[in-house]
């Protein structure tokens, strides 16, 4: 997946600015997506150039000039093109994985400290994606806002990434747990 498409998808809720574009990365995107501001405005340039977006310049009086950006035919069409391509399969890419990889010939109380502090980060998204899911139902329980919703795809998308962090939290808990029971133990090297 290209940013590009990242961008498409989340201007299918309206016309925003760049600012707005960059906050709605941080809080919809973030679990399988991450940009800096800067790519975003870059991205967004290219994508009027090609003519999947187009934007338009609104004069403030006492802030800078903003640019809002609204998707075209064009950027609708090649939206769901990609959708429609096969996707490949994801893959983990994470250094503590790799020095957990190294954890019986690596000081294991540092390694569990790092797996604690992991945990604890993925138990705070958890918190905020049960916070979001909950602000995206409102007075619907899960299953009506489901079934009656004019949206599900952005409620989807979170709840795959508080699973991914709950798994995150659950296999940093186990490692750091068995890394701690045999520090103490005879091991066999």
């Amino acid at each position: 997946m290209a940013l590009r498409h990242a961008v498409l998808a989340a201007l299918l809720d309206g016309e925003c600015s760049g600012y707005q574009l960059a906050k709605a990365f941080d809080v919809g995107m973030a679990n399988f997506w991450h940009a800096l501001p800067q790519q975003l405005y870059s991205e967004l340039a290219k994508l009027e150039r090609e003519g999947l977006v187009s934007g338009r310049e609104v004069v403030q009086e006492t802030r800078p000039n903003k640019r809002m950006f609204t998707l075209t035919g064009a950027g609708l069409t090649e939206l769901r093109r990609f959708a429609a391509a096969p996707s490949s399969p994801s893959s983990i890419r994470d250094d503590l994985m790799v020095k957990v990889v190294a954890a019986d010939s690596v000081d294991a109380a540092e390694l569990i400290g790092q797996l604690e502090e992991r945990a604890a980060i993925a138990g705070a998204k958890i918190e905020l994606f049960d916070k979001l899911l909950g602000r995206m139902r409102g007075d619907l329980d899960e299953a009506d806002f489901l079934a009656r919703a004019a949206q599900v795809g952005p409620y989807l998308t979170c709840l795959r990434g508080r699973e991914f962090e709950r798994g995150n939290r659950d296999w940093c808990d186990r490692a750091a747990s068995v890394l701690r029971a045999r520090e103490g133990a005879d091991v066999r090297r």
